[in-house]
């Protein structure tokens, strides 16, 4: 076993303990730091689901509507992220404790698959011609409060990422075999 990390029966690996905010004895700065990016882009994409959903409820009220316009789907649509959430910060507590599938799943879903979900429309948008400054020009109350949220959520994993795969990250998991 390695001393650096947290065995598989000890309370970090258990219960709540595996959310705590706090670094576990064994696990490297890195590592706890990436834990904690993490979070904060699962935190800043469900800031982003909640004023998503006030601004379809309050458009469904502005249309006449009272709201119900689409009711089941934003239903629906809520329960799948909190599904998706609540799987990834199963991944997020996993990496933490050293498992290697879970910093592979994280790289490979969150920060590959994950990541170009989210620019591929702004560049899609950008190759076709459009001025920058349109953006600015033509958004709405949404964009300005959701484009600082998906920065911060972009900054968040590609933090994590890189902090991953750090020599002090890559030698923590290496030590998982």
């Amino acid at each position: 076993m390695n001393p650096r990390r947290p065995s598989p029966s000890s309370d970090a690996a258990t219960g709540a303990a595996a959310f705590e905010l706090s670094r576990p004895p064994g696990v490297p700065k890195e590592v706890q730091a990436s834990f904690l990016l993490w979070l904060t882009a699962v935190a800043a994409r469900v800031l982003e689901t909640i004023i998503r959903i006030i601004d379809a409820l309050a458009m469904g009220w502005a249309s006449g509507s009272g709201g119900e316009t689409d009711v089941t789907g934003t239903i629906s649509g809520v329960l799948i992220r909190v599904i998706i959430y609540t799987l990834v910060v199963y991944l997020i507590t996993r990496m933490r404790l050293g498992k290697r599938w879970a910093r592979l799943s994280l790289a490979v879903l969150l920060g590959g698959i994950g990541t170009l979900s989210l620019v591929i429309d702004p560049i899609s948008w950008l190759a076709a011609g459009n001025p920058l400054s349109e953006v600015f020009t033509e958004a709405d109350l949404l964009f300005f409060f959701v484009a600082p949220i998906r920065v911060v959520h972009l900054v968040a994993v590609i933090g994590a990422l890189v902090l991953m795969f750090l020599p002090a990250a890559n030698t923590y998991f290496r030590g998982s075999r």
